[in-house]
Formats: structure tokens, sequence, C-alpha cells
């Protein structure tokens, strides 16, 4: 059987592909398509005349993920509470590569939310990708310094609202069992000590199942949303069971009620204490927590 060796090179930068254009859209059925869409314009491309498969198959997706950007747009414009990046259950190896899984990671996820398309793409290119300024300005339509300007910008913003410090995944993984327990336990003076004064709380429910319309700040906030949802579910549900998984490259939670998969639960760890919590429950998000999806860089 004869090979395709424009099949071969895009089989092998496919799981490139798609962290790209996930971390650019924060939906994994949108970086799906724009794989396909890329790799329909790949087929079409001459290879004797490609030097670099990898940044030309990059600037390809680079490219059709910020023509996805107006109509994710208008999707979340329309959509019903806090919006939050769709979870990927994750291998192991995504939380080893500390950058890798800081880039991917729930928290980091919003702050590019804040960012403008272009920005978003430029700053995803160089600072996790590590992309040439030439190679990001043929992906961009920009000039190179004009990219180096807006690196720059996009780099300053990121670094002023990004979590305080990248913690293991060691650390990570005892406090979101620390938080775990408590929740299983009913241990409010254990949730309490484990969670920041500040922790924030966000929950996606996408219009389709409950959720708080806007976030909730403060630890005795939260301790009240948890307990009272702890409790309203046990009213309803005769088994809860929580689940220790890896999600977007960090710690997470999937809790199964009545033996479907109810939520999964991204935790922000920093300084030994849980800062943010973060809940989909909407369940056109949860389709990829049956398997590991391929992330590289």
């Amino acid at each position: 059987m004869t090979s395709d060796p424009a099949l071969d090179v895009f089989v092998a930068h496919r799981s490139l592909l798609f962290t790209v254009a996930y971390e650019m859209l924060s939906s994994a059925g949108d970086a799906e398509d724009v794989v396909q869409e890329t790799w329909l314009r790949w087929s079409e491309v001459d290879l004797d005349e490609v030097r670099d498969p990898r940044a030309y198959l990059v600037r390809i997706a680079t490219r059709q993920a910020l023509n996805r950007v107006r109509t994710l747009s208008r999707r979340k414009e329309a959509y019903v509470g806090p919006w939050l990046p769709e979870p990927l259950l994750t291998s192991p190896d995504v939380a080893d590569d500390v950058e890798l899984a800081d880039s991917v990671s729930t928290a980091m996820l919003l702050v590019l939310e804040t960012l403008g398309p272009v920005e978003r793409a430029i700053f995803v290119l160089r600072e996790v990708f590590e992309l040439g300024y030439d190679e990001i300005a043929r992906a961009v339509d920009k000039t190179p310094a004009a990219v180096r300007q807006i690196a720059h910008r996009a780099r300053s913003h990121v670094a002023a609202r990004r979590p305080r410090e990248v913690v293991s995944a060691e650390e990570g993984r005892r406090v979101t069992t620390r938080f775990r327990q408590a929740v299983e336990t009913g241990d409010l003076q254990s949730l309490v000590d484990v969670l920041a004064p500040d922790v924030v709380l966000m929950t996606d429910g996408g219009g389709v199942r409950n959720a708080a319309r806007r976030p909730i700040e403060g630890a005795d906030k939260v301790l009240r949303f948890l307990s009272g949802t702890l409790a309203k579910t046990l009213e309803t549900v005769a088994e809860i069971r929580m689940v220790e998984a890896e999600v977007n490259g960090a710690p997470a939670l999937l809790v199964w009620l009545g033996g479907v998969l109810d939520q999964a639960v991204t935790v922000r760890v920093e300084e030994g204490l849980v800062t943010g919590l973060y809940l989909v429950r909407n369940p056109h998000k949860l389709a990829r927590m049956a398997a590991p999806t391929p992330l590289a860089r």
C-alpha cells in the first residue's frame, strides 16, 4: 500500500494543530473543525514548495481559527450564564510538560479570553509554540515589527492577569484531594481550611443545567453554595461519586450522579489553597471526558 506523504505529515502534526486551535478558541468542537479545514487546504499544497511543514500547517490552522472567531463570539454572546472553556480529559504527560499544562489550564484560557483574536493568536504562537516573528507575521497578515509590538503588549496583559504561580502537578493533586475529601465527608472546617479567602467559583450550565448566573467570590459564599448544592443533590440522587482526574493538564474532579457524569470541576491551586473552582455542567461540553485528548506543542 502506497503511503500519502501529505497525509503522513498531517497525521504527525495533528495533535499540535488541535492544540493550537483549542488554545485560540477554547472550544474542542471548533478546534476539530479547524483541524479538518486545515487538512483540506494542506492536501492541495505542493509539498516540494514547503520548507517547514510544521510552521506551514500552524499557519493554515491559525488562519482557519481566526476565521471561526466571529461565529464563536456570537454564540458566546447568546450563551445563558457564565461561559467556561470546554474541558478536556488529558493524559499525565500533558501535566508533566509544565508550560503546555499551564497554557491549556482553565485559568489561563480565561485570561486569553480577555485578549483580542489576533493578540491571542500571536501570544499563543510565540509564547507556547515558539514560532518566529516572521512566521507569525505570515499567519496573521501583519508585519514582523507589528507582531513584536502586539506580542509585547499581550505578554504584559497576560502577566498582569494570570495566576500568581504555577504549582507542581503533585501539589495540585494534594490540594485537590483535600478538597474532595472535605466535600465528600461534609467536613465544613476542612473545607474552610482548603479554600483561599478570595476563592472564586464559576459554573457553566449553558441554560441546560442549573448553574449560578454569575461568579461567586469569597470563601464564605463559596462554602454556602457548595453546602447548599450538595444538600439539594442528596435529596434527589442516591449516589454521588467524585473521581479525581487530569483535566486541561491539571488535577480535577469528575462528579457522577446516579452513574451519569454531571460535571467536570477544574481546580486552581495557589500557595497550597484552592483559589478557583470552575464547574462545567453543560452536557454539550462534557463529550471529551470518556478518553484523553492528545495535546502537543
